[in-house]
Order: C-alpha cells, then sequence, then structure tokens
C-alpha cells in the first residue's frame, strides 16, 4: 500500500490501491527519531516539547495552506504530534525529507477542520496505538511529491527546488521508481468524536 486516505465525516474510508495492509515487515516498536524539522521553507516549523506532546508550530502559509517540512517525523506510544495551526488554516501539507520511515505509534492533532497531508517516499508505519484527531481529512503517502493544479510541486526528495508554494488544494500525487510501502497496524476501525463539538471529524 502506497497511500492511506481517512475520510473524517462520520465515517472511515481506507484507499489501500489494491495492495493489503501489512505487507512490510517493519516494527513500529523500531528506534524512534523525534520530530526533526528541516530548514527548506522560507518560515520553518518549530517543535516545542511539552511533556509528552510535541508542538508544531511555524511553517510557511500560502492562502488557506500551510506547508511542513521534517528531517524526520515520528510519533512515540503515548506521545503526541500537535499541529497547533491557526484556525483559518484547510490543508496542512507536511513533507519527510529525511532517509527514515516514519514510524507512528500515538496521535496526531490538528485544530479546526484543517485537512491534514503526509508525505514520506520511506515508509510509513501505523502501530497498533496509532490515532488522529482532526477535523478534516487525513491523506498519508509514499510518494515522493505533491502535484498542484498550477503546475507546482511539493517534492520531498528535491525539496530545493520549491521556490513558491500553492494557493491550491493538491490534486495528485507523483511516485518514483522503487516507492515504499504504507503499514497499518491500527486497532482502531471505528471514529471517535473529535473533542470540538463544532469540528465534523472523528477518530
Amino acid at each position: 500500500m502506497k497511500s492511506i486516505e481517512l475520510t473524517l465525516q462520520r465515517t472511515v474510508k481506507f484507499c489501500a490501491a489494491g495492495i493489503p495492509l501489512g505487507c512490510l515487515a517493519v516494527s513500529a516498536s523500531s528506534v524512534f527519531a523525534q520530530i526533526l524539522p528541516d530548514a527548506s521553507l522560507p518560515n520553518n516549523s518549530t517543535i516545542d516539547l511539552e511533556g509528552q506532546i510535541q508542538r508544531i508550530t511555524g511553517g510557511t502559509t500560502t492562502g488557506g495552506n500551510l506547508f511542513h517540512s521534517f528531517e524526520d517525523f515520528s510519533v512515540r506510544t503515548g506521545e503526541t504530534a500537535f499541529f497547533d495551526n491557526a484556525l483559518t488554516i484547510d490543508n496542512i501539507i507536511t513533507r519527510i525529507t529525511g532517509g527514515q520511515i516514519s514510524n507512528i505509534d500515538g496521535l496526531i492533532r490538528a485544530n479546526g477542520s484543517a485537512s491534514l497531508f503526509l508525505l514520506n517516499p520511506n515508509g510509513i508505519v501505523f502501530g497498533s496505538n496509532a490515532a488522529l484527531e482532526i477535523g478534516g481529512s487525513f491523506l498519508g503517502s509514499t510518494a515522493d511529491r505533491f502535484l498542484f493544479e498550477d503546475g507546482t510541486v511539493f517534492s520531498a526528495t528535491e525539496p530545493q527546488a520549491t521556490p513558491l508554494l500553492s494557493i491550491n488544494v493538491p490534486i495528485g500525487l507523483h511516485f518514483g521508481n522503487a516507492p515504499s510501502q504504507i503499514v497499518n497496524r491500527s486497532q482502531t476501525t471505528a471514529l471517535r468524536p473529535s473533542p470540538d463539538p463544532t469540528a465534523p471529524g472523528l477518530i
């Protein structure tokens, strides 16, 4: 599986592109990297550690899109990655530019009704404790770049080649010659309401 999509509107939908879950034997309990921003955006991301919460601020905003770029992105068991975005943000578009798999075995949160796009061409593993708490939709992919309607690309393998960022929603994904897999071992089979009663999302 190279992409997984959760449509958070009282239901959950997995888009597996015809490839079964569990096709990559990678342990989510392996050594985790911290969430480490890179320095590839005009305004880079900032991580503040607050106990078990890694609060993510900064990033570069273009229209309703908030772009983040990380060297590594993993969430340990019992920890939270909190995208503390402004409520005016529609889409949080995130790429991982380092060489590590993203191991997600904790909670990923965001504010309001923002959708979250997560791109790591090296692979993504959702462990048994992985959970989402966002008000919009979620797309995780091992493509190497997002494609936008205006011709802009947001690449995880060539981060230096993005002089401009798009105000549009991503319309496509570009996969390299040998894309990595996504593994979903999460035990969550249903979504639970977001703590924000104004948000339509579930987890």
